[in-house]
């Protein structure tokens, strides 16, 4: 299906004294799978109900293949909403509620019918026209919603956080399949989360949202693998997060000391000079027995054990008083290191990071906390 370009332009919203989009500028591609992701009050939904036009901005444009549509009516947007609650009438059946909005276009039983069953099709509902919602659990309720949306044909769907109600696992199974139709019918979805595991899955770029404003835009890989700043890596994933004292550029990278050690950071901002953060991800820490030397080793110890099934997570105590995660790969046995064991930390050069020292937020901190 052709169209479904959004482009924000300087795009504010206010209410009375409080800012909750502060000059947002995105570009998302006909028929791309684009993620707003940030902790709660980042802005993210009120971007979106923007967009859908149940919110006028106070500033900027909004740009739907090239027309702004600022000030124009929901009604008149070719744009659908799937909301976290589904929204579904528990009077109707299934048929009735996916052709819900049908009724308003000119169209025969016939066609209603053809277009009720090739959308329930879609989402893999097929034989179920007959039940009520009471009688589907969530995930099929929300596929339902899903249905009643793209029935409509928009060139652009609104995800407001649809999976946040259904447990972990329906959960995990839901963004495969959301990812799937997508990619099925090739229209644009917006999709709206603070769950960043959503947004790596799903997604084919992600908008990493603080304070109303972007703080990063790119693929997952690329934002959780590249941050450009410590906000980014600390609310995306697990990071650790170090202070240190970069010393410029030399060979492989930027020279930094936390606390007494010398490292170099093969990644981010190799010429920087003065305090900085380092981080490297936990999967990516390396630990080794005491006494092994080498470059990027620093003496630690082990503080706690966590069994998380698939992982061991091994919290870290470091000389300059920083604590950081290793995450090692259950290979079922007995685990390697107890609490107390003293050990070296490898940091690889090409894992380390150098990024500009700045003020990570309390969302980050209690993101990071809860992952």
């Amino acid at each position: 299906m052709a169209g479904g370009q959004i482009q924000l332009i300087d795009l504010v919203k206010r209410f009375g004294d409080f800012t909750a989009v502060d000059g947002l500028n995105l570009d998302m591609p006909s028929g791309e799978f684009f993620s707003l992701l940030g902790p709660s009050g980042c802005g993210k939904t009120t971007t979106l109900r923007m967009i859908a036009g149940f919110e006028r901005p106070t500033e900027g444009s909004i740009l739907l293949d090239g027309e702004n549509v600022a000030s124009t009516p929901p009604h008149k947007r070719n744009v659908n909403t799937v909301f976290q609650n589904y929204a579904l009438f528990p009077h109707l059946t299934v048929a009735k509620n996916v052709a819900f909005g049908l009724k308003y276009q000119n169209i025969s039983k016939q066609e209603e019918k053809e277009r009720v069953g090739a959308a329930l099709e879609l989402v893999r509902l097929t034989g179920f026209e007959d039940r009520r919602p009471n009688q589907l659990s969530g995930g099929q309720q929300q596929r339902v919603a899903l249905a009643r949306a793209l029935i409509l044909r928009p060139t652009v769907l609104l995800l407001d956080e649809p999976l946040g109600a259904l447990d972990a696992k329906l959960r995990k199974a839901l963004q495969i399949e959301l990812k799937s139709i997508q990619e099925e019918v090739g229209i644009t979805f917006l999709y709206v989360t603070h769950d960043q595991e959503e947004a790596l899955t799903m997604s084919d770029r992600i908008a990493v949202m603080s304070n109303g404003r972007v703080e990063q835009v790119g693929p997952p890989k690329e934002v959780y693998e590249d941050p450009r700043t410590a906000y980014v890596a600390d609310f995306l994933g697990v990071s650790n997060l170090m202070d240190g004292e970069a010393h410029g550029l030399t060979s492989g990278g930027c020279r930094v000391t936390v606390g007494e050690f010398e490292l170099v950071a093969g990644e981010g901002e190799a010429d920087s000079v003065g305090e900085c953060k380092v981080t490297i991800r936990p999967e990516r820490v390396e630990l080794k027995p005491q006494g092994t030397s080498g470059a990027n080793m620093i003496p630690a110890m082990v503080e706690r054990v966590v069994y998380v099934g698939a992982t061991l997570q091994l919290i870290v105590h470091l000389p300059s008083g920083d604590t950081i995660q290793a995450w090692m790969q259950n290979e079922g046995g007995d685990v390697p290191y107890a609490a107390g064991t003293p050990v070296v930390a490898h940091l690889p050069q090409e894992a380390l990071r150098v990024l500009p020292r700045g003020e990570i937020s309390a969302e980050g901190f209690a993101a990071a906390a809860a992952h």
